[in-house]
This record gives C-alpha cells, sequence and structure tokens, in this order.
C-alpha cells in the first residue's frame, strides 16, 4: 500500500508539472481565448484547486469506488477504460507464452551446447530479437503477408465473442512480434543461469551417477536455474502491461497503452492517472507474485 501511496503521489505530481492542461488545449485549438469562459471552465473541471486538493480529492474519489469523469469525452473514465484493459492483458499474456516457449527452451540448449555452431546461432537469433523494436517486427510481418500472401490482418478490433478465430488471428501477429523481443532476453538470462548450475559438484554426481541427459538438465539443473527466469518473466510482463503503445498502433489494438498516450496529449488527468495506477498495480502485483513462486520453485527460499 506504501508503494502505491508513493505511485499516486508521484504520477499526480508530474502530471500537473506538464505545461498545459486540457482547457488550454481546446481554447489553442478554437483559436480563441475568453478568459472568463476558460475560468469557468477550469472551475468546473476542479483544476483551478490548488494541486494538494486536487489530490486529496482524486484520492477521496478512487477510495469510494469513483475514478472520476473524462475531461476529453465527458464519461467516466471506468466506462472508458473497461473495454480497453482486456485488449491489453490479452495481448501482453500471448507474448509471454510465446516468449517463454521460445526463450526457456533455445537458452537451455544454447547453455548445453555451449560454443558449439547451435549455440552461436541462437545467440544471435536472441541478439537480433534485442536489437530489432517489436513495432518495427510487427510492420514487417504486415508487409510480408501483404506481399507474399496478399493478405492483411484486420484493422479493426474483433471480439471474441463475434469471430474467435479472427481474433486469434488478430492477436496472434502482434504478440510474436512482441514475444519474440521478450524470448531473446529471458533466452539469455536462462542460458547464462544454466552455465552456473551446470558447473554445480550435483551435476557433476548426477552425470557420474549415470543419469540420462534429459533427466540431469530439465530435472536438476533447469529446476535450479529457474530463479532469475522467473524474475525477468514478471518484470517484463509488468513492462508489456504500459509498453504496447506502438505495438497496439501499429496493428490498430483498442488498448490501455494507446489510450494513455492519448489522454496525456489531451491532459486528460482523470484516465492518465487511473491508467497509470493500474500499471503500477500491475507491477506491485507481478513482483509479489514472483516472490511467493520462489518458495513454490526453490524449498531453501521460506519467508519468515
Amino acid at each position: 500500500m506504501l508503494t502505491l501511496f508513493g505511485m499516486s503521489l508521484v504520477i499526480f505530481v508530474l502530471l500537473r508539472l506538464a505545461p498545459g492542461n486540457i482547457v488550454d488545449i481546446l481554447f489553442d485549438s478554437a483559436g480563441y481565448v475568453s478568459e472568463a469562459d476558460k475560468a469557468l471552465i477550469e472551475r468546473e473541471l476542479g483544476i483551478d484547486k490548488p494541486v494538494w486538493a486536487q489530490y486529496v480529492d482524486w484520492l477521496r474519489a478512487v477510495v469510494t469506488g469513483d475514478l472520476g469523469k473524462s475531461y476529453r469525452y465527458d464519461q467516466p473514465a471506468w466506462q472508458l477504460i473497461k473495454p480497453m484493459i482486456p485488449v491489453t492483458v490479452e495481448l501482453a499474456f500471448l507474448s509471454m507464452v510465446i516468449s517463454v516457449l521460445l526463450g526457456v527452451p533455445t537458452g537451455v540448449v544454447s547453455a548445453v551446447r555451449q560454443d558449439t555452431g547451435l549455440d552461436y546461432v541462437l545467440r544471435v537469433f536472441s541478439i537480433a530479437g534485442l536489437s530489432m523494436p517489436s513495432f518495427w517486427l510487427g510492420m514487417v510481418i504486415i508487409l510480408s503477408l501483404v506481399g507474399w500472401l496478399g493478405w492483411i490482418p484486420p484493422m479493426i478490433y474483433v471480439s471474441p465473442a463475434e469471430d474467435l478465430k479472427l481474433h486469434l488471428v488478430q492477436f496472434l501477429l502482434p504478440a510474436l512480434a512482441v514475444g519474440y523481443r521478450s524470448s531473446a532476453l529471458i533466452m539469455r538470462i536462462t542460458r547464462s543461469a544454466m552455465l552456473e548450475v551446470l558447473r554445480e559438484d550435483y551435476v557433476r554426481t548426477a552425470w557420474a551417477k549415470g543419469q540420462s541427459g534429459r533427466a540431469v538438465v530439465w530435472r536438476h539443473a533447469l529446476k535450479n536455474a529457474i530463479l532469475p527466469v522467473v524474475t525477468v518473466i514478471g518484470i517484463e510482463f509488468a513492462f508489456l502491461i504500459g509498453g504496447l503503445v506502438v505495438t497496439e498502433t501499429v496493428f490498430n489494438l483498442p488498448g490501455v497503452a494507446r489510450f494513455l498516450v492519448e489522454a496525456i496529449l489531451w491532459r486528460d488527468y482523470p484516465i492518465v492517472q487511473n491508467l497509470v495506477m493500474f500499471i503500477a498495480i500491475v507491477v506491485v502485483l507481478s513482483n509479489l507474485v514472483v516472490d511467493m513462486l520462489y518458495g513454490v520453485l526453490d524449498p531453501r527460499v521460506r519467508y519468515g
């Protein structure tokens, strides 16, 4: 709770430090300014109050379950945010599934086959993933589909209730683009952790006892090398919730990250504050889940 309180304070203050507000933007776009009308709108929106008073009002509203009303759309913030959360969470979840399925096995194989041709190929594969922005890869995927197959993925969001197959195709392509980058990082961490564990005495003892390579690598070595990998997976998932801005824009997905940028440009304080708080909550919960998994995955880890 203390972390979330600190985050709320930082979010609120930084947002107010940005020059201008939605009233300035509206009057600038109209090319006409009436100080009386401007003051009236600021009073209606409550942004004429001191910053500390606005912060107290926001906290009081959040505690009571009222997320406020969008300045730009004149609608309750929750009604605007609610349909976007599943889109971003689904994309982040699919991306992490793909990244884990790609990153962990390739990291293990690269460690076991250290300094072989396969190891070098997999390391180049991971470096390429870290070097290529996911949104650029997404555009390459779209252009390749258009050029080779004469087909373009749907550019309008399709809900799973409307067409499940088309919905999965629409999300699979950006998930592949984003998941490839995350898989490269997971592969590097898995390889480093496995190389360290494979040099341990108990692994050499397992080999000396004649256990199969599969049992030694996957049952003994990977089990003891998984903790740093789980940490990276948790961090990456939290990062994806708020870091899919350009990817959602490229594939025209109505997600949280894309809407957050639009709200920042319009100085739509209620939307920005609540979306960033949502991302902060996801980060805190991800770290909590990772810490709890430590005790499950490694019996040596115990919390008092």
